[in-house]
């Protein structure tokens, strides 16, 4: 049976996704189909989804909150970030989960970068900077801070978080870390240190920080600025910019003449696209046979990203 899956948003052109998941399926021996699904408007997406017409989906923006919404099961990873960008159906369910920080995370492990008591700036409120502010605790990140346009609107965004975040992890049984090399769900709660500001408040965070992750969609457009000023970043920080496969931005052309470590986001594109991969291989129980580094490979290949 040919399963279905697809990539929802718009504009989503110039996604690399496709490519990359067939070739690991193909590669797997897998008669899965993946496939983009640009819905111009809201209305069509959220018909696309009433009809659940796929295995799984992927989501990318807008319409990361409209897929949480309509998801009847929600995983801590998609309940924590406030938007989905996985959709698994299982019977009559629609469960949602989000891969973003994951993503973000696995592939700055790859680089070399050393989470464990580092200190780390996300920049944005919505759902991917709360993935991966999320992430960054869970890989052992000390202090944690969510920085965006308005002092007052990060505060409750980072508020409602925490607040989701402690009952998540006192609701029940402590699990234990995902994987070597994380912290456990309650660990993580209890000992990272979350902090929010503007980026105009939040010059001494950044100038602090060991990382800096942009997760805005600044940058996304032709000369897009940077959403903080980059006269605080030096040397010895490393600065990822999620935005991929518009040229270079102007966060990693600044954070580069800074003598920053600079990375874009199409090493997360495909490190999110392993998650999600063998998440669903593991609930499809089919033989995997690649390990997540050989997966890694293979879509970046099939990308043509050299990473």
């Amino acid at each position: 049976m040919r399963e279905k899956l697809y990539l929802l948003g718009h504009p989503i052109g110039h996604s690399k996704s496709p490519i990359m998941y067939n070739a690991l399926y193909e590669k797997l021996g897998l008669s899965w189909e993946y496939a983009p699904m640009d819905c111009a408007t809201a209305d069509e997406a959220r018909a696309f989804l009433d009809a659940r017409d796929f295995m799984s989906i992927n989501i990318t923006t807008p319409y990361k909150p409209l897929a949480y919404d309509a998801a009847t099961v929600r995983a801590a990873t998609a309940k924590l970030a406030r938007g989905a960008n996985v959709l698994v159906k299982r019977g009559d369910a629609l469960i949602a989960y989000n891969v973003d920080g994951e993503g973000c995370i696995d592939y700055l492990e790859r680089t070399g970068f050393c989470f464990a008591g580092a200190q780390a700036v996300v920049c944005g409120t919505g759902p991917t900077a709360l993935s991966i502010l999320h992430a960054c605790a869970i890989a052992g990140a000390k202090r944690v801070v969510l920085v965006g346009r308005d002092k007052d609107r990060t505060r409750e965004v980072l508020e409602s978080y925490v607040e989701e975040y402690g009952t998540l992890a006192y609701a029940a049984i402590n699990p234990p870390a995902a994987r070597d090399g994380r912290l456990g769900f309650r660990q993580a709660y209890d000992q990272v240190d979350f902090a929010y500001g503007s980026y105009a408040s939040s010059t001494q965070a950044f100038s602090a920080a060991d990382l800096v992750i942009n997760a805005t969609p600044l940058g996304m457009q032709p000369g897009d600025p940077s959403p903080f000023d980059t006269a605080v970043l030096h040397e010895g920080q490393t600065v990822f910019d999620a935005v991929y496969g518009h040229g270079v931005t102007a966060l990693v052309a600044k954070a580069t003449a800074a003598g920053c470590a600079v990375f874009d986001g199409r090493g997360m594109l495909v490190a999110q696209a392993v998650a999600t991969a063998v998440m669903l291989l593991e609930i499809a129980g089919a033989d995997v046979g690649f390990s997540r580094e050989e997966m890694f490979d293979i879509m970046a290949e099939a990308a043509g990203f050299d990473l």
